[in-house]
């Protein structure tokens, strides 16, 4: 399992694409998986989990079926083996931008494109996208968009070496910032630290090995607050800071990474026609389809009569909405429910046999 590279012109061929990494898309590997569908899954964060991995992944979780407690990422590791069997694809880092129906009602075909330019034709799709998006909060800082576009500012890192011999600008307290600053100092010609106050939020081993750099003179750590930015068509030159008793200094760089956290938001999925209703998908409770034949939804995102915001009914949803993705992928194929405890041919797939 790894992440696939990215290619402008290919266009990779599955059976499903997953939008969401979380445990409810992992658990639909699962149950694709034991009826021979194969999946790649999206997310646009930089790693497996969703909110498991990301906001709690060591608060313990008290309802799953089977595990009196568990925490977040335990349980993201454990999904992670029970998947290996079926060896997806994770594209991590990347968000969906267009899905585009490319087949007819009664064998559904989508082109799905992610924002990092990742191409698929695939039979179906399963929404597991939790809240929907995790987007990054942005510093409202006056004209930053033109740094954007401009390619000084970024809110996530796809490939390090793109800032290789940039000076760049890390601001933040928390383990991005820190991860960013210890993975990304190497290959720049400097890195700056900035956070409001000189307590972090991110692991203690992390933080060690910034201050032990900082203390070797390899990078700089300064405490304050971006107030602007200086440069020309988009091409940032420094930034302007306030410190904490209220005066000001520039830092001078050519990259901006500020890592402030992230807002859940439901983002291009409201733009894919599924009759939404307060910002969640509708789906029926047979097989968990949308509006849209072929693109399904599983978890925090849908709704319907009786609906319980719990990853258990998560794995229920992702249990049959495989059955009608099957139908989809093996048209001419008749479907035999069968039990992994006296399936032989499923305890094979399994590696137990």
């Amino acid at each position: 399992m790894s992440d696939a590279a990215n290619s402008d012109t290919e266009v990779i061929a599955t059976d499903v694409v997953i939008v969401g990494a979380g445990p409810c898309g992992l658990f639909a590997v699962f149950e694709l998986g034991l009826l021979d569908i194969r999946a790649h899954l999206v997310d646009i964060l930089p790693k497996v989990g969703g909110q498991c991995a990301e906001l709690y992944p060591e608060k313990p979780i008290y309802d799953i079926p089977g595990f009196p407690l568990v925490t977040g990422q335990a349980l993201v590791d454990n999904l992670l083996e029970q998947i290996k069997p079926f060896g997806p694809t994770f594209h991590l880092n990347q968000m969906i931008a267009s899905v585009e129906p490319t087949g007819t009602a009664e064998a559904p075909r989508f082109r799905v494109t992610t924002d990092a330019g990742t191409v698929f034709d695939t039979k179906a799709v399963v929404i597991a996208a939790g809240g929907g998006s995790f987007l990054p909060k942005k510093p409202p800082i006056p004209g930053i968009e033109e740094y954007e576009r401009g390619g000084s500012v970024f809110y996530a890192v796809r490939k390090m070496e793109a800032f290789r011999g940039r000076n760049i600008l890390i601001v933040g307290g928390g383990d991005s910032a820190l991860d960013w600053t210890l993975n990304l100092q190497p290959l720049a010609s400097r890195v700056t630290l900035m956070h409001r106050r000189d307590d972090f939020r991110a692991a203690p081993h992390s933080v060690e090995q910034m201050r032990a750099l900082v203390a070797d003179g390899r990078m700089d750590m300064r405490l304050g607050q971006i107030t602007g930015l200086k440069g020309e068509n988009g091409k940032l030159a420094a930034v302007t800071c306030r410190d904490n008793d209220g005066g000001s200094f520039e830092i001078a760089c050519d990259t901006l990474l500020p890592f402030f956290g992230l807002t859940m938001k439901l983002g291009p999925i409201a733009d894919w026609g599924l009759n939404l209703h307060e910002n969640l998908i509708p789906v029926d409770t047979e097989k968990f389809e949308t509006s849209v034949p072929g693109i399904f939804a599983i978890g925090d995102i849908n709704t319907y009569p009786g609906k319980l915001k719990l990853i258990l009914s998560g794995f229920h949803e992702g249990a049959l909405c495989a059955q009608k993705v099957h139908r989809y992928v093996y048209p001419d194929k008749r479907l035999t429910f069968q039990y992994t405890t006296s399936s032989s041919s499923l305890q094979k797939k399994l590696g137990v046999a």
